[in-house]
């Protein structure tokens, strides 16, 4: 086999947690993929990796020390953070991304991450509440708007025993991930796009919500189908029970306010893709507690959501490309033309979901835009997201 990025070259930073042992198996992959990998080892790291095993896999020395006079005469610190193509970071940890994010150089791998002249891509390894904690998000957001890209990380279960998102990607989801950040044939590189999927989630009490039956499945697929067209690529999801797409920045919210504010977080972007399936209504009041049976039916009072194709196509930073979904039992066609002149979007994707279309892996869909309206044959999800990418490709570079 033929791998795209055979005979380059990665600068692999191993953080400290227990996630550091996947690092060996990720150099394995690259150099199944000819990709040579160097090697910086942070002391809290080598607890649970040796110098000896990663040099044996590398096969290059490892370097450890900020202030080794050895490593300094064989390859200064400056030129070991230019020597790779890309900088890796994996694990990630919450010390490494918040001394990247603030401008802190105190050990060799710091350094190397402020002194590089190259792309980083980090794969964060925390625990979930330090993932989830104030100061690590404002530390992501940072490193995302100085163009640091990240894979995972992903939810399962700790080593601790928690449960959550924080556990590193796997070895070849992070191989994936190198891999498109070392494509330079990519139509839409160069290019940051907005994904939303799934449903959104409006409480009731604590153990109810008013949803719909969306699976997410067409919105991760675009998602996707654009990172592997070489496009920087934010997904903000709504619950669904999918696996994050490898090299893809995931924002996991609940309700249309929530995914609201997410995708106003990921602004600016060259295009948007909104896919998601956002409840139209919410409850006025979500209660504290759970609302218990006393003979009579609840009285909910209902309050429209924000509108948030909408909304995006009024903002300041509006996405050069604009594109909505119309989800539709009846006059599918009709309700799209509207719903684009109503909503401001440059295309509307209409679908009849009057079928398994929520839940299933196949859809039949009509591309609506100002030059009118494309009806596209019945194909895989899968296939959908790819006709569109090229698609999106074709209008941001005027290539197919």
């Amino acid at each position: 086999m033929v791998f795209p990025v055979r005979g380059k070259s990665i600068l692999l930073i191993i953080g400290g947690g227990i996630a550091a042992y996947k690092s060996l198996e990720l150099v394995r992959r690259l150099a199944e993929r000819g990709v040579k990998s160097r090697a910086i080892l942070t002391r809290a790291g080598a607890e649970f990796v040796t110098p000896l095993s990663l040099a044996s896999l590398t096969g290059d020395q490892v370097y450890q020390d900020l202030f080794s006079l050895t490593d300094e005469a064989r390859m200064g610190h400056i030129e070991l953070s230019r020597s790779a193509d890309l900088v890796v970071v994996a694990p990630a940890t919450a010390d490494l991304m918040a001394k990247m994010a603030n401008g802190l150089a105190g050990d060799l791998a710091s350094t190397a991450l402020l002194a590089t002249d190259k792309p980083v891509l980090m794969a964060p390894a925390m625990n979930v509440r330090m993932w989830e904690s104030p100061s690590v998000r404002r530390n992501f957001e940072t490193l995302t708007r100085d163009g640091v890209r990240f894979v995972g990380p992903n939810d399962g279960e700790m080593a601790c025993g928690e449960f959550g998102p924080g556990r590193m990607a796997e070895p070849l989801e992070i191989v994936a991930a190198i891999e498109r950040a070392l494509s330079d044939d990519g139509p839409l590189k160069g290019v940051r796009a907005l994904v939303t999927a799934g449903p959104t989630r409006e409480p009731l009490d604590p153990v109810r919500y008013i949803a719909n039956r969306s699976s997410g499945k067409q919105g991760y697929a675009i998602a996707d189908a654009l990172a592997r067209a070489g496009a920087e690529t934010i997904l903000v999801s709504g619950p669904v029970a999918l696996a994050a797409p490898a090299g893809v920045r995931i924002m996991r919210v609940a309700t249309a306010r929530e995914m609201l504010a997410a995708c106003e977080a990921a602004l600016p972007a060259d295009v948007a893709v909104m896919t998601a399936a956002v409840a139209d209504w919410r409850p006025e009041i979500a209660l504290n507690s759970k609302i218990k049976k006393n003979g009579d039916a609840p009285d909910i009072r209902l309050v429209e959501n924000p509108d948030i194709l909408a909304q995006l196509a009024r903002h300041a930073m509006r996405p050069r490309l604009l594109i909505g979904f119309a989800a539709e039992t009846d006059d599918v066609v009709a309700h799209a033309l509207a719903k684009r002149t109503r909503k401001g979007a440059d295309w509307i994707i209409a679908n009849d979901v009057s079928g398994d279309v929520m839940g299933g892996d196949r859809n039949r869909v009509h591309l609506v835009s100002a030059a009118g309206v494309e009806d596209w044959p019945d194909m895989t999800k899968t296939d959908v997201a790819a006709r569109m990418t090229a698609r999106i490709a074709r209008q941001l570079r005027g290539t197919a």
